[in-house]
């Protein structure tokens, strides 16, 4: 069977430990001074070499070699154990499925038989913190009277969840991310070692995927090695899942030109082929990412082709960047979203709406959006053209106030229960609650959200909200509401002032 490149090209000497210099250093002065500590605690993000380094300390304390810098020297009998998983006095310990307290009961009691083979009997307990607070607690004399031939090296991904007790008998060691030019140059030396064929640029992306971890980087190379041909930039992003596909092209278009059922429809498209919601909306944000590194003047960190560049130059100089600011964040919140439930496109329609609901215009080119005059209008106008509404409304007076129910509103979208989360966040998105006779008027930022509340299971549902907590039966009607363009208080929500508030006017004068 393969090995896997990040076993095969494990560090087996001190000097071959990238990116950890400053744990390095601390560990082999403590072993040619001879003052190698009983417990340790490597803390740090996955991959960054935490167990090799335990490992190289294991072979370090147990190495035959009279002269201690060169420690370990890889040739002596207990550094080759090590080196093939056959020294007996290295135990690594998962701590993720040996968490409880019998389990380190029975390591209290084997700890005090003498070593084997070498001088100490190392224990490396993976992923610490796993352990439950019991088994804390049955660690805890080990680890500050440990027997003369004993030392532990504890290892974490998650230091906050170590008890401080444990902390306090522990000699520190933090594990920083690894730099990305130092793993391409560990993984151009595993290219040349294993006489593959990969262009500079996948292996950048490839570092920068890795998010600081080598091992990743590794396995990254590892699983694009295994397609037989050349690792280029396309094969890396189509493979890793980072290119910028057509459906996040299209759906940035539907965005500039203001088309929210071009949009939509693009993203159900996409989503009835096979794709996952929130990794399109990661998608998004990682190009509209590139679009704010482009605007910034650093088009050299944009990892794409040389055709997709081009786009986004173009998308980069029609949008200004407070409007890329904005989606990226709205597009982000839609990529960790879970408030979707049953529904899962629904955070990433919502985010189209919310990007929608402010039209972007380019510093160059408007998106192509009707707008009306600004309107002009005395307060006796306004009386005029509300008159009718106002006649109707007057033998029908609110039967409830509408800040009784916009007070206690968010409250109603919480208590939903989680068959409704549907619901609970479309009601999270309404920005006008307006109470005219026996109607309840719910505004939202767009036709989309119109579209997905003005449905008659959900008015139901909002009716029998409204009746059981305040006693009322109200009819449900949802407009579209301007959040820029508000409706002035004593000029009717759904009337003809509004309306045109809503699709654009001004009020100017009253």
């Amino acid at each position: 069977m393969t090995q896997a490149l990040y076993r095969k090209y494990r560090p087996k000497g001190w000097d071959a430990v990238v990116g950890q210099d400053h744990v390095v250093q601390t560990l082999t002065n403590s072993i040619k001074a001879d003052r190698v500590g009983h417990a340790y605690l490597f803390a740090g993000p996955r991959g960054t070499g935490k167990t090799t380094v335990a490992r190289l300390l294991a072979k370090a304390v147990n190495c035959l070699n009279e002269d201690p810098a060169q420690r370990p020297d890889n040739t002596c009998r207990n550094c080759e154990a090590v080196n093939e998983n056959r020294f007996m006095d290295m135990i690594e310990i998962d701590a993720a499925s040996n968490n409880g307290v019998d389990d380190i009961r029975d390591l209290r009691e084997k700890i005090n038989f003498s070593p084997s083979q070498g001088k100490y009997k190392v224990y490396v307990v993976d992923e610490v913190h796993m352990l439950s607070g019991g088994a804390f607690n049955a660690l805890l004399k080990t680890l500050e009277e440990p027997p003369p031939h004993a030392i532990f090296v504890l290892a974490t991904t998650e230091i906050h969840k170590i008890p401080a007790t444990v902390l306090s008998r522990c000699q520190r060691h933090e594990f920083r991310r690894v730099p990305v030019d130092e793993i391409v140059a560990n993984l151009k030396h595993i290219v040349a070692e294993e006489k593959l064929s990969a262009d500079d640029e996948a292996l950048i992306l490839i570092a920068r995927q890795s998010a600081g971890g080598m091992r990743d980087a590794q396995s990254l190379l590892d699983q694009l090695s295994s397609t037989g041909t050349k690792i280029t930039l396309a094969l890396a992003q189509t493979v890793l899942g980072t290119a910028t596909s057509k459906t996040v092209l299209d759906i940035i278009g539907s965005i500039l030109d203001h088309q929210p059922a071009r949009g939509l429809e693009t993203i159900h498209r996409a989503l009835d082929s096979g794709a996952d919601p929130r990794s399109l909306a990661r998608q998004i944000v990682e190009y509209l990412r590139g679009l704010m590194l482009i605007q910034m003047g650093n088009i050299d960190q944009v990892e794409a082709t040389r055709e997709v560049k081009q786009q986004m130059d173009e998308h980069a100089k029609s949008f200004n960047t407070s409007e890329v600011l904005r989606m990226m964040k709205i597009f982000n919140n839609a990529a960790v979203d879970l408030r979707g439930g049953w529904q899962p496109s629904l955070s990433i329609e919502l985010a189209l709406a919310e990007v929608l609901d402010s039209p972007t215009e380019s510093p160059q080119v408007a998106a192509p959006r009707q707008t009306l005059p600004k309107l002009a209008l005395t307060q006796q106008a306004v009386s005029k053209i509300e008159a009718k509404n106002e006649a109707s409304a007057s033998d029908d007076k609110s039967i409830i106030s509408a800040s009784d129910i916009t007070n206690s509103w968010k409250h109603l979208a919480a208590s939903l229960p989680k068959s409704q989360a549907n619901l609970s966040a479309l009601l999270n998105s309404v920005k006008m609650i307006d109470v005219q006779g026996k109607t309840l008027v719910l505004g939202l930022a767009s036709d989309v959200l119109v579209s997905k509340i003005d449905k008659p299971d959900q008015i139901e549902a909002i009716k029998k909200m409204i009746k059981d907590n305040f006693n009322v039966e109200l009819s449900v009607r949802c407009i579209v509401t301007n959040a820029k363009g508000k409706v002035p208080a004593n000029v009717a929500q759904d009337g003809m002032v509004a309306a045109a508030i809503h699709h654009g006017g001004e009020i100017v004068d009253m």
